[in-house]
């Protein structure tokens, strides 16, 4: 997922990048790949702090992915500060690229993974990417289970989103990445 995610940053650059007469044209590339690394970094960072809310929200397209989402300004946030750091730029000149790319490729990264006629991005493999070990796996599982029942997830009708509704996804429809899928409109 990394790769993809670097290549919708360099799609993206140009405006907030290359064309940036703050960013001497030399730390352009530096700049496009410290910015993939923050989006992945914060990604994983709130699903490890238990933000599986918040990752929901931003995947199923219930709040929305500009400068006021709370992922983005925590993303930002970051990249504002890595920027200054490591190549010298201005707050204001950090900050500016972070508002100007974050939202874009996260935007873009949303669209893809919703897209059935899209492959590059799978929700399934974004999740993955993200959560890293199971324990955030788990919490990402309980956020899914807790608003499962608004998103259509129980499959046996039985009142609650559990391990049971997985089995039954998982064997008709695709398996985990279908319920995954289905949890994001897929």
């Amino acid at each position: 997922m990394f790769e993809q995610l670097t290549q919708l940053v360099q799609q993206y650059g140009g405006d907030a990048v290359v064309n940036n007469s703050a960013i001497p044209n030399e730390q352009n590339e530096a700049v496009v790949a410290e910015t993939g690394n923050s989006i992945f970094a914060g990604l994983q960072k709130i699903a490890s702090e238990g933000g599986g809310e918040q990752l929901a929200g931003l995947f199923n397209g219930s709040t929305p992915i500009d400068n006021s989402n709370p992922i983005v300004q925590q993303i930002s946030q970051q990249l504002t500060g890595s920027l200054s750091e490591k190549f010298g730029l201005s707050s204001t000149d950090s900050s500016n690229v972070a508002s100007s790319m974050i939202p874009q490729v996260l935007n873009s990264l949303v669209n893809k993974a919703k897209d059935p006629n899209d492959g590059s991005f799978q929700i399934s493999d974004i999740i993955n990417s993200i959560s890293g070990n199971s324990g955030q796996a788990s919490g990402i599982m309980d956020t899914i289970s807790k608003y499962g029942m608004q998103f259509g997830l129980d499959q046996n009708a039985d009142g609650k989103v559990d391990v049971a509704d997985v089995l039954v996804v998982t064997k008709s429809k695709g398996g985990i990445s279908g319920f995954i899928g289905k949890l994001f409109g897929r």
